[in-house]
């Protein structure tokens, strides 16, 4: 099928160096993880999608992030010019390396060098991103479209840095940009399948999407992208991160998903330029 399944946020290979330079225990150090989404997402390539996934932790390097999103005061002297210091995820801690994890806790003991910085990017961000971009191409190539669906999971409840801080979120948070990253129909579509399976959905609110979203949904030019969020109360103990029993009904109702995703024509949906 037209379609590719990215997991950038569920790695959980922590460099030995990272967490010796963390102030952080084993277990708060994951609570940025998008914990299991790729277990949950695996059957993809049973029904003839690819799925990429990030097996390095989204605390040591966020890729849907800029490759150079940066906070200035965690680094050794002065960025380059070409460093975005100022966007609202370097304010909030998380940039391309994060400062804190999601719960608002410092991650490092001391400063880091740019050196490090440029070192992550180019080992792990670049050639996910390579990977990425080659995915989408080959699905464009082959059917003259293509869907790219980047999967994430959320808290169950709002945080205090969040919008909706302190309220219980839907099961599941649809975002496409407010409508731009890729066409109406197929965020309809998914959010049927999704209704349809029991499950309560948002659009757009709290997440309507980041980087990959914005950075590779093109719709005119019939490559669409939409971000799916899982509440992860759904299928785990977001204090211990153990997998709940019902981990394997979710696993089996996303297989579903990318099952009916076959029954979507992506073609017709927009016109390519």
């Amino acid at each position: 099928m037209p379609v590719v399944f990215a997991s950038p946020h569920s790695g959980r290979d922590y460099p030995p160096s990272f967490l010796a330079a963390s102030r952080l225990d084993a277990l708060t150090i994951r609570r940025s993880e998008d914990c299991y989404v790729d277990e949950l997402f695996e059957e993809a390539p049973t029904h003839g999608a690819p799925l990429l996934r990030a097996h390095f932790p989204r605390a040591y390097m966020d890729v849907n992030r800029e490759p150079f999103e940066l906070d200035p005061d965690m680094f050794v002297g002065k960025l380059p010019g070409y460093v975005n210091t100022r966007s609202l995820r370097v304010a909030g801690g998380l940039g391309t390396i994060a400062r804190v994890v999601a719960d608002g806790k410092e991650i490092y003991r001391g400063k880091l060098s740019f050196e490090e910085a440029q070192h992550r990017v180019g080992d792990l961000y670049e050639p996910y991103h390579e990977k990425l971009r080659e995915l989408v191409a080959d699905a464009h190539h082959r059917f003259g479209c293509g869907a790219l669906i980047d999967c994430h999971s959320m808290p169950s409840v709002g945080g205090p840095m969040d919008q909706d801080a302190g309220l219980v979120r839907a099961d599941v948070v649809l975002g496409d940009r407010h409508g731009t990253s890729c066409a109406s129909e197929l965020t309809d579509y998914v959010e049927q399948v999704f209704v349809d399976l029991g499950y309560t959905v948002y659009r757009n609110t709290p997440y309507a999407g980041g980087y990959t979203t914005e950075r590779y949904g093109k719709p005119l030019h019939g490559i669409h992208t939409l971000q799916i969020e899982l509440n992860r109360g759904l299928y785990m103990d977001e204090d211990t991160l153990e997998k709940k029993p019902r981990f394997k009904d979710l696993k089996m109702d996303l297989s579903k998903l990318i099952e009916r995703m076959n029954d979507l024509d992506i073609a017709p949906l927009s016109p390519l330029l």
